[in-house]
């Protein structure tokens, strides 16, 4: 069974629809593997503050049908199906990696290009899965970790 990974984020009432989220995640894919939860700015975008984790688990769903999922929890959490992309939301849920797979689908890129760009998805992913190895580059999170520009943006561990 592969391990999936997927980044959490909101900006609107983040620890209600983090709770909501992580709770329905844990219903279909549990148990979790939750990582802390980091406090960020807005990127992209003027807004409040981000909340971002990484949940991870283990399922024998194919890749489309965790995707499915994954909407149906950012509708539940009153996220709009077509949400701009640099804008407030009630919650996001991306899929950083799925097993060792290497995709370029459209829409469905994986590994996450981002999970080697930003922060709030690099560190926590890091804490919850230290020697998971990336797919394509071939080096652990805590590795791809410690040599990040870690300066770049601030983020405070949070609870929700």
């Amino acid at each position: 069974m592969p391990d999936v990974f997927v980044a959490a984020g909101s900006n609107v009432q983040p620890e209600a629809a983090l709770r909501t989220a992580l709770d329905e995640l844990d219903r279909i894919y549990g148990p979790l593997r939750i990582s802390p939860a980091y406090r960020n700015k807005a990127v992209g975008f003027e807004g409040d503050d981000f909340i971002n984790l990484v949940v991870g688990f283990a399922t024998s769903d194919p890749l489309p049908e965790v995707r499915r999922n994954l909407q149906q929890v950012e509708a539940l959490c009153g996220r709009p199906p077509n949400a701009p992309k640099w804008a407030p939301r009630t919650m996001d849920l991306d899929i950083l990696l799925y097993g060792d797979i290497v995709s370029t689908e459209p829409g469905l890129l994986l590994p996450r290009p981002d999970l080697i760009k930003r922060p709030y998805m690099l560190k926590p992913m890091a804490d919850v899965g230290p020697d998971v190895v990336h797919p394509t580059l071939q080096r652990t999170m805590k590795q791809l970790w410690g040599v990040f520009d870690q300066d770049g943006h601030e983020m405070r561990e949070t609870k929700i």
